[in-house]
């Protein structure tokens, strides 16, 4: 009855030494860390396709650019995707740039290109962020718990020196504490890795979206009057 009470995991970790005890708690930090990005992500990601979806069915639904452009300058920051986004850089220089004496029609098709892919670059900086710390969380975890199960069995060891005879009852509380820091970095690290191949998947996807409606928005531009 004593072994398993000693073998809890809660008082395996209130009597870790105290090197692993910072090993469980740095785990337990980044892993709360990475929950949060990953709900903030997971909302992101679903926000900005919903949002490409439906600026896409607008864009396709209603010739009148100008409308359309208007529409985006009404709508608050929160509700205007990184798609419609694009289409507003592009659309407000190339009418920039129309009005401009002297350019012809090549460089105003270039301005606006440049536009909307400098627009694209920043809304794609802004879908990726945080993903960099989940594939880092997802790689490095193992390795820090790993370090506090080395460390907690080589303790366990030590303290065997001065045992004349050792038993399970000595070693098990020793070898568990010490699996605990290893089960804590799997922990932290599997949803960190599941979390960031979904979504960098999911973000692929729309940079591919984006990158065909620049192409798709350039047409349309050079078919204008």
């Amino acid at each position: 009855m004593d072994l398993i009470q000693d073998l809890s995991l809660i008082h395996l970790i209130a009597n870790a030494s105290l090197p692993v005890q910072l090993v469980m708690g740095l785990l337990l930090v980044v892993s709360l860390m990475s929950w949060w990005y990953i709900f903030l992500k997971m909302f992101a990601v679903r926000a900005a396709v919903s949002q490409a979806l439906e600026f896409e069915d607008a864009f396709w639904g209603n010739p009148n650019l100008n409308a359309l452009y208007l529409q985006a300058g009404n709508k608050s920051r929160r509700d205007v995707g990184a798609l419609e986004r694009i289409f507003a850089s592009g659309f407000a220089e190339y009418v920039k740039l129309k009005k401009t004496h002297g350019v012809d029609s090549a460089a105003v098709m270039d301005g606006a290109r440049r536009a909307m892919r400098a627009k694209y670059q920043r809304e794609m900086d802004h879908l990726e962020s945080h993903l960099s710390f989940l594939a880092t969380v997802g790689s490095v975890s193992p390795y820090i718990g790993l370090l506090g199960t080395v460390w907690g069995i080589m303790n366990a060891f030590r303290g065997l020196t001065s045992v004349g005879q050792a038993t399970l009852a000595q070693v098990a509380p020793g070898i568990a504490e010490a699996l605990v820091a290893t089960a804590m970095g799997l922990f932290a690290a599997i949803p960190a890795v599941v979390a960031y191949n979904r979504y960098a998947h999911d973000i692929t996807r729309l940079a591919s979206r984006f990158e065909s409606f620049i192409e798709e928005f350039s047409n349309v531009l050079q078919r204008q009057p």
